[in-house]
């Protein structure tokens, strides 16, 4: 596991799912065997990786990733790593024949990240990429909607992500400062949609094209050490998404928001028989049967309670963990040797989407994307 100092790596991959699965003695296989999971931490600062070690009851740390990627021990190469470092760490795990797990974007660019789904198959090791917003409650009771045949036929998608970023000058900020750096890999298109991504085509369809407009509302923040930078990369981005089947998908990703919706991502689904309004837990309903017939009418008060005509969706389920989800699912696969489909090529349309979108931005068009293939 590389990278398990950091925010994500620590909290949601090592204790959240790693360690949950460990303290419950693995996972429960078909066959009624159990597949346990022994982490190595892989980091820079010995100081740290020693601390998390010692906190977590873990045996195995290294600062040498060569060291450890050439040790037959380990089978699963896990990487959280910043996205500048990304994609020369999978390039090594690849070559030293580890199966891989990662964070995305898997590259910088779409042939980088083309390239390692094509090294990774002719080595004949099994890739997976993070797909954790699949796996939000929310996101589970809109599929469960979709599949039961709730919407019909499905019309537009409405989504609306973030929240406020601290500038970092008289309060500290809650995302670290390379995000606003270009230089360093920021930007919040680059974050944001190789998930939109993901969302869009295993909820609605293949994303066919992009319109995206990107915006740098801050140009000057205070990193960790209280010092003033330009920022470089965007902090907002508008993105109109066309969905193969004519679907219409808008997403709003915003650092520089402030929120007042019921959760810090929503999205807003129109069909012909009914909508949809889900977020990272709650979802509500309404029927065409139960829908209102508003009047336009601006010279009078409007008194209906449109919130009134939604209905709450029913969990109906235990949910995990996102996160420790997806790690089950995979490590599951990786036991019984099954077609994995959130893989590198999954991670490399992520990439190729970020991409069209930032370029989209720079030229003021709309860009098709032409399908990916090894």
């Amino acid at each position: 596991m590389n990278g398990v100092s950091g925010r994500m790596g620590y909290r949601q991959h090592l204790v959240r799912s790693i360690l949950a699965i460990r303290d419950q003695g693995g996972i429960e296989l078909p066959d009624g065997s159990k597949l346990t999971v022994r982490p190595l931490l892989v980091g820079r600062s010995e100081a740290k990786l020693a601390e998390i070690a010692a906190q977590h009851g873990i045996d195995d740390w290294t600062t040498d990733l060569d060291s450890a990627l050439a040790d037959s021990r380990w089978e699963i190469y896990a990487d959280f790593l910043v996205t500048k470092a990304r994609a020369a760490a999978l390039r090594k795990a690849i070559a030293a024949g580890k199966a891989i797990y990662t964070e995305k974007p898997t590259a910088e660019t779409v042939e980088e990240a083309l390239e390692l789904a094509r090294l990774a198959a002719e080595a004949g090791v099994k890739t997976g990429v993070v797909h954790d917003k699949l796996y939000l409650p929310g996101l589970q009771k809109l599929k469960r909607l979709i599949d039961s045949g709730f919407f019909g036929r499905i019309l537009s998608v409405r989504g609306e992500f973030g929240y406020w970023v601290f500038e970092g000058d008289w309060q500290v900020a809650q995302r670290p400062s390379w995000n606003y750096r270009a230089e360093d890999g920021g930007g919040i298109i680059v974050d944001m949609f190789p998930h939109w991504n993901y969302v869009l085509e295993n909820l609605f369809g293949e994303v066919k094209s992009v319109y995206a407009h990107a915006s740098i509302h801050i140009p000057e923040r205070w990193d960790e050490k209280g010092e003033r930078y330009d920022a470089t990369a965007e902090d907002a981005a508008y993105g109109v998404f066309e969905l193969e089947g004519g679907v219409v998908a808008q997403i709003n990703s915003s650092w520089t928001t402030r929120v007042d919706r019921g959760e810090l991502v929503e999205f807003h689904v129109d069909g012909t028989h009914g909508s949809a309004v889900v977020g990272l837990h709650k979802a509500k309903i309404q029927h065409r049967n139960a829908t209102p017939k508003p009047v336009w009418n601006p010279d009078l008060e409007d008194s209906h309670d449109y919130d009134a005509d939604w209905q709450q969706v029913p969990a109906n389920d235990v949910f995990l963990n996102g996160f420790r989800q997806q790690w089950e699912e995979y490590l599951t696969s990786y036991a019984l040797g099954t077609d994995y489909a959130f893989d590198l090529l999954a991670g490399a349309r992520g990439v190729q989407l970020a991409q069209a979108g930032l370029e989209s931005s720079r030229s003021g068009a709309k860009v098709a994307l032409d399908p990916l293939s090894l």
